[in-house]
């Protein structure tokens, strides 16, 4: 054996390609950091990549492939919920580990899964409480019309309920819309005047959604554009304009201030010429390429109940601050922070809870009384409601 051959799984065209680039990039940064340093017990890291494209069917062929043809057994990737259903029969069939670095709408574990992106207790229960102290509860709901938004919209109404918020209305997209598909629910969002805008619109359709909003007369001010997607490389693709008072709930932001994110991005610069593009998910793919990695180093070999034994309560120092594997659930540790998009298109964070979650996936504890602003930090160092 000459090398240790992983696969990456991420669409570098097609609707989500965005976003699904930045994940590629930034498990490709952490493939040539770990390799810098001699690889792993003296092997480097192999990364074998194929492009699905954005074609959900093609994520499971794509992985069926990797583990059959290319005797592949650690697989990272896949952005859309739709995608890693595909990909979950396959891996577990052939008791593949696989690597999903993508906030999800939880209610889901598989032991062949690790989870490094937020669950809802992790950033919808926070989003949520933030957004009705801060502009209040009548919500309207707009998404793309796959598994993620309509599961994170059940969530998000369930969360709105106790907080005794209302939904005014919920309309789903195709992942392909235009903008001017968007007119409609506009004009209805323009009529009753909610509050907040939540929006699960994904790929080049959040694009073509925040454009509409702003070009409709949409004062996000008032009416903020809120959401667990949005990100630095959609912002630089809408505009700062459109983009700017729009909110995002994620663990990480690009904006954070800290040695080891300061460090992140130094590297991914000189490696893609550019931050422009680092999202959240980024973070999570290099994050997790790492701790397989050191997880590796440990067991000497790629054997799934090897590497998960290693893997389950492994910590790493992540750009966003030290996460941890849930070995209860194989969900990560991860914080949680809230921010609002400046007029320079910048993330600037509102608030964060002072330590990481404990993730939650089936929501069977947290209720959303359990976030009041006590456990959030505000931007500035002060503090609110408390």
């Amino acid at each position: 054996m000459t090398s240790w051959k992983i696969g990456l799984l991420f669409s570098e065209t097609g609707v989500t390609s965005i976003i699904e680039r930045s994940q590629l990039n930034g498990a490709l940064l952490a493939i040539d950091q770990i390799n810098a340093k001699g690889g792993v017990r003296g092997l480097p890291i192999e990364p074998v990549h194929y492009d699905p494209a954005s074609v959900t069917r093609k994520y499971g062929e794509l992985a069926e492939r990797m583990i059959v043809e290319d005797k592949i057994g650690v697989i990272f990737g896949c952005y859309m919920s739709s995608s890693r259903k595909e990909v979950l029969p396959v891996v577990e069939r052939r008791n593949a580990l696989f690597f999903y670095p993508t906030l999800y709408e939880g209610f889901e574990y598989s032991p062949n899964v690790i989870y490094g992106g937020a669950c809802p207790n992790q950033n919808s229960v926070p989003l949520a409480n933030y957004l009705m102290n801060a502009y209040g509860n009548r919500f309207y709901f707009v998404g793309s019309d796959y598994i993620y938004p309509r599961e994170s919209n059940r969530v998000m109404r369930n969360v709105l309920r106790q907080g005794g918020g209302e939904v005014l209305g919920e309309v789903y997209f195709d992942l392909a819309a235009k903008q001017a598909d968007f007119s409609g629910v506009i004009d209805d969002i323009m009529d009753k005047k909610p509050d907040v805008i939540f929006s699960t619109v994904v790929g080049q359709g959040c694009i073509e959604f925040y454009k509409s909003y702003h070009a409709a007369g949409g004062d996000s001010r008032k009416c903020p554009i809120a959401s667990l997607t949005m990100n630095e490389g959609e912002i630089d693709a809408i505009g700062c304009e459109a983009s700017a008072s729009n909110i995002t709930a994620a663990p990480y932001f690009r904006s954070i201030s800290s040695p080891a994110n300061r460090s992140f991005l130094k590297a991914y610069e000189k490696k893609f010429g550019s931050t422009v593009d680092v999202t959240s998910g980024c973070e999570a793919a290099y994050s997790q390429v790492h701790m397989f990695a050191a997880a590796l180093e440990e067991t000497g070999e790629i054997d799934t109940e090897s590497l998960r034994e290693v893997l389950l309560g492994a910590s790493f120092e992540a750009p966003q601050g030290q996460i941890k594997i849930d070995p209860d659930n194989n969900h990560t540790y991860l914080r949680s922070c809230i921010a609002k998009v400046n007029d320079a298109g910048e993330f600037v964070i509102q608030a964060k809870v002072r330590r990481a979650i404990k993730p939650d996936p089936y929501l069977v504890f947290p209720t959303i009384h359990d976030w009041s602003f006590r456990t959030l930090r505000v931007a500035g160092g002060g503090r609110k409601n408390e």
